[in-house]
């Protein structure tokens, strides 16, 4: 009986835990990983009533070998769970791997750091913001107080803002836990300090896209930034499944802007083909050919560097540029190939995909 009763006890504990302490999610759950979909609140994404397919090539290209192995065994001994090599709209490569199929959910992690830009870039089209050049504080005005004026959206987008950061997801009062793990966003980002000049250093970190979110939750004036997605991506592009976007908390959550955008594969590579034809879908422009072209060029000006551009990263700048997540996920796209290619994984393995990715666009 007083077993039962210990082990009942520690069960309401750790329920206690998980559900109200940033600390006990942290340990509980320890490190992001690929089921982390189903761990926390999100909001929906539903397929619309028009979908859209890529056809299968019905002999399609398929790489043979990779450093002196078979391709599908590369893939597979490096933690890969789905790999697409799309060619002119045609699929000529689709495996999955480790139980998982087309219709499995991955998180995107930070690839949805590229979506997020992408709704910067609707929204500035349609006026809701004015110009990348406008200080956060004209969104965020609580930051004022703390020097933020003179950080711009565009110092965001480049990851050149100078924000006081710890990007690392294994110190568990670091800012990325707190961030991934925490239940009130709006309060951390309330905290946040710069530590150096905008626009001089670039420094990947999380929190310049979770401002992005915030920035966007405001203009949008009472629709989330989910809805957004839905109605300026998710339901033109055609996606095939329902997807989400995990959530601080259940009442009056923020869209984790930064991260966890949950799809298939095949949806995701939809992301890629709207920048492979420079934001156009089938005749339809969903953001301007302005913003995707900002997005992916080269600037190494005011503290950017030639690999990274408007959330966007540039294996070889001005030929291709991805999406790409913490655990090896991405969207490669070599618009001059007509190529993208999508990889989802357990973890990134021990593979160097950038150049992996570079070395396929070469002979497709």
């Amino acid at each position: 009986m007083f077993a039962c009763t210990k082990i009942l006890f520690i069960a309401i504990v750790s329920s206690l835990l998980l559900t109200s302490c940033q600390l006990g999610r942290f340990v509980f759950y320890n490190f992001a990983d690929i089921n982390d979909h189903k761990k926390f609140q999100s909001r929906p994404l539903k397929r619309g009533a028009d979908t859209f397919s890529f056809p299968k090539a019905s002999r399609g290209k398929v790489p043979k070998e990779i450093y002196n192995g078979p391709f599908d065994q590369y893939l597979e001994d490096h933690k890969t769970v789905a790999f697409l090599i799309i060619k002119n709209d045609t699929i000529q490569y689709e495996k999955y791997f480790k139980g998982y199929d087309h219709e499995s959910i991955v998180p995107s992690f930070s690839m949805a750091k590229s979506v997020t830009s992408i709704l910067i870039g609707c929204a500035i089209d349609e006026g809701l913001i004015q110009s990348v050049d406008e200080p956060i504080v004209k969104y965020i005005p609580e930051l004022n107080k703390v020097g933020f004026d003179r950080v711009t959206i565009k110092h965001l987008l480049q990851m050149t803002s100078g924000i006081q950061f710890n990007e690392s997801y294994a110190n568990p009062f670091g800012d990325a836990a707190s961030f991934y793990y925490g239940l009130n966003l709006r309060k951390q980002i309330e905290k946040m300090k710069l530590k150096s000049e905008p626009g001089k250093q670039f420094e990947y970190i999380s929190g310049n896209t979770q401002l992005l979110g915030l920035i966007l939750e405001r203009v949008l004036k009472g629709k989330t930034v989910t809805q957004y997605l839905q109605e300026k991506l998710w339901t033109p592009l055609g996606m095939e499944y329902d997807a989400s976007w995990s959530i601080d908390r259940k009442k009056n959550g923020l869209e984790k802007t930064f991260c966890c955008l949950n799809a298939r594969a095949r949806d995701f590579a939809k992301i890629g083909r709207l920048y492979k034809n420079e934001g156009n879908w089938n005749g339809q422009q969903i953001v301007s050919q302005a913003w995707v072209e900002a997005s992916t060029k080269l600037d190494t000006t005011n503290g950017s560097v030639r690999y990274y551009q408007y959330q966007w990263w540039l294996p070889t700048p001005g030929e291709d540029f991805m999406a790409e997540g913490i655990l090896g996920q991405f969207v490669y796209v070599n618009p001059a190939k007509d190529l993208i290619i999508v990889r989802l994984g357990k973890n990134e393995g021990k593979a160097d995909w950038w150049t992996i990715f570079t070395a396929l666009a070469k002979v497709y």
